[in-house]
């Protein structure tokens, strides 16, 4: 399976990055490193994390999502069009990012989270009554939606962190773009899902 190859290669990828930081410094993305041609960045920022926590968050997460939407997306654009959509999840959940910081030698981003929240709000379009499971807490996906939309709006205009709340808001909307092009019924879909539960 795609997903679990994807897993296996960031897992080892980032355990290599923790024990080199000159593979480390020639991974992450950095601005000055994109503007010298160093495009590859773009892409292998997400198959490093900063550390253990961050990493198994975000592989649990794909692990659960990656592989129910591997199921549904393999009949329709095969094998590699999966991959692609994991990595063009990578590269448009960057790509604000870039376009804000591209003259900041200070910024640095990693991490899977934008090819992650692509996969997550993909399924959200499919399934938005299923549950999720968030600290063993039952919350239905659509509102699990809501929430995590709104907290990183709120947290990217606030600032004061080290977490890129916009790739996690771009990356979730390149998965729900993604899918409406690849289908676009699931518009409507989705929308008589959503109304069919509320009284």
């Amino acid at each position: 399976m795609i997903t679990l190859s994807l897993i296996a290669l960031t897992v080892i990828v980032s355990l290599m990055a923790w024990r080199s930081s000159s593979l480390l410094g020639s991974l992450i993305y950095w601005p000055p490193g994109v503007a010298k041609g160093q495009w590859w960045r773009l892409l292998s920022h997400g198959f490093i994390h900063a550390d253990g926590t961050h990493l198994l968050f975000n592989m649990i997460t794909f692990y659960f999502f990656g592989r129910v939407m591997e199921q549904v997306l393999t009949p329709r654009i095969g094998a590699l069009g999966f991959l692609l959509f994991y990595l063009s999840g990578i590269l448009v959940a960057i790509l604000p990012s870039h376009f804000r910081h591209r003259g900041d030698s200070r910024y640095r981003s990693l991490g899977a989270s934008g090819a992650v929240s692509a996969m997550l709000f993909a399924y959200i379009l499919l399934q938005p009554w299923s549950l999720l499971f968030v600290f063993f807490l039952p919350v239905p996906a659509i509102v699990f939606a809501v929430i995590y939309v709104a907290y990183s709006v709120y947290a990217s205009h606030r600032g004061g962190s080290h977490i890129n709340h916009s790739a996690h808001l771009w990356g979730g909307a390149w998965g729900v773009v993604f899918m409406l092009l690849l289908e676009p019924r699931l518009g409507p879909r989705f929308l008589g899902e959503l109304l069919s539960k509320i009284p």
